[in-house]
């Protein structure tokens, strides 16, 4: 795909340009953002006659985003004018010239075939045979001609000339660029690509637990987990990774290579102990940096630790939501039918919260990610017992994580009693709730309840106590004694 963008839309900075040959660039800088774009700068060294120069780089990705390119001076000491850009993502593929040659007859090799001997019976190999074939249709099912015959696939390896034009072998910037003066300087190149994408991933190593104690001291690892399907190798290049959600408008991307192919897990291996990862506020977002310089291969998938943090206190709590699945009630609004909100929920869920503070060992602001959770069995092997997504979590804030079901703890929750008086605007409804717990130990189940048939509640009677959660949902801490069951009741007054 070839982009040209018009004098009046390119680049005309009191900047920088590159030379009149192909520009050879150094080290590339990556800033890379949650949303699978970066920002790519390299420094390309550019030498300018006077007047116009024709200059390209192959120093960029198949996935650039064209009207995102700066080309600039950075001492702001030698001006140009940027006349023209083109940008070409169509790299040479088998496809592109088929494509190329629709319409045209073209040499085919055949395969080798191997054939038995009539006296020896021994296998003996034939020597590849080349014929030829017209393109009628390329595409996904090519349709060839050969021997006056159509075919719905390609005979053979298809020959190309090699005198055909227009090949391109890397994705491609050129610029028609004005120079008043010559000059030689090197000059500053950034633009945003797609196809590069980093997430956290954050592995919790909880110990040996033969007890429900509600807090653990656990190991918290913490990695950076980048993934490269830009099309383009970083053979020597500085990360950083920007946290936050940046607006950015969603627009038309350049071809994909490697996409969705596997990648290596690429791994460094470290004989001194490596640069600590720091981060800092930037904008209103949180920037961190590797301080290091990596190869970033496409379709690679690379990890570099990050957190690493010990004695880190983990709370674990029992929640059973009976009525889970309610839809909230709008000002104004009430519900009188009796069978409203019950759900039949039977699960318990469990929990975990981490204080992300500097008394709990942690205190980086933690970017959005995936947690997993495994547990040492008596044997000191770890196990995995769950995972979950968490959001970005500022220093001092509590990470909350759904980590499953309890296997030995359930809930029970039935209506008990439900009238309404549509003159007087009210609602009488009860409930009974039950816990069990098949445990060697008692557990702390929290009794979750939603009150949402009206906006004005008030509880008329309860053989347990509650808090107020938030304006319609309270919490029962229920404490069930091991191999046993706890029953509570409530009643609730709605108006309207």
């Amino acid at each position: 795909m070839r982009h040209n963008l018009l004098p009046s839309l390119a680049l005309t900075l009191a900047a920088t340009s590159f030379a009149q040959q192909s520009a050879s660039t150094s080290p590339t800088a990556l800033t890379i953002y949650n949303q699978d774009f970066a920002v790519a700068r390299t420094t390309v060294p550019l030498d300018l006659k006077t007047g116009n120069n024709e200059v390209l780089t192959t120093s960029v990705t198949s996935q650039l985003e064209p009207d995102s390119v700066v080309l600039r001076d950075p001492s702001s000491h030698n001006a140009f004018t940027i006349a023209e850009q083109n940008y070409d993502a169509g790299v040479v593929t088998q496809q592109w010239l088929l494509e190329k040659y629709e319409g045209k007859t073209i040499d085919f090799q055949l395969q080798p075939a191997t054939r038995y001997g009539t006296e020896s019976g021994q296998p003996h190999e034939l020597p590849a045979k080349i014929i030829q074939g017209r393109i009628i249709r390329a595409g996904e099912n090519p349709l060839i001609e050969v021997d006056g015959r159509m075919q719905f696939q390609l005979p053979g390896t298809p020959l190309f000339p090699a005198t055909t034009d227009g090949l391109l072998l890397k994705p491609t910037l050129r610029w028609q660029i004005y120079a008043p003066k010559a000059a030689n300087f090197p000059a500053e190149l950034a633009y945003i690509t797609h196809g590069l994408s980093w997430q956290a991933n954050y592995n919790i190593v909880l110990p040996e637990s033969s007890t429900t104690a509600a807090s653990e001291l656990a190991d918290v690892l913490g990695w950076v987990t980048i993934n490269n399907n830009s099309g383009t190798d970083f053979p020597q290049t500085t990360i950083q990774l920007m946290a936050g959600d940046v607006a950015k408008v969603q627009q038309f991307r350049g071809r994909a290579y490697g996409a969705g192919v596997a990648g290596n897990l690429a791994m460094a291996e470290v004989a001194a102990p490596p640069p600590e990862v720091t981060q800092q506020a930037f904008d209103d977002f949180h920037l961190y940096d590797l301080h290091r310089t990596v190869a970033l291969r496409n379709s690679e998938t690379k990890q570099i630790q990050f957190i690493e943090a010990s004695k880190v206190t983990v709370e674990r709590t029992y929640q059973y939501e009976g009525n889970a699945l309610y839809q909230p009630i709008y000002l104004g609004f009430h519900n009188v039918q009796p069978d409203y909100g019950l759900t039949g929920n039977k699960r318990v869920t469990i929990q975990q919260e981490i204080k992300n503070s500097d008394s709990n060992h942690l205190g980086m602001p933690l970017p959005a990610g995936r947690l997993r959770l495994y547990r040492r069995d008596s044997t000191g092997q770890m196990q995995f017992v769950g995972e979950n997504n968490i959001q970005h979590t500022p220093a001092e804030q509590t990470v909350k994580v759904t980590s499953g079901n309890a296997f030995d703890l359930t809930g029970s929750r039935k209506q008990t009693d439900f009238h309404t008086d549509t003159r007087a605007h009210t609602i009488d409804e009860s409930f009974e709730i039950t816990l069990s717990n098949q445990k060697t130990q008692p557990v702390t189940i929290h009794a979750i309840e939603h009150l949402h048939r009206a906006q004005n509640w008030q509880v008329t009677a309860k053989s347990a106590d509650y808090t107020k959660r938030d304006s319609n949902t309270i919490d029962f801490p229920i404490t069930v004694p091991a191999k046993g069951e706890t029953t509570f009741t409530y009643t609730v007054h709605y108006t309207w």
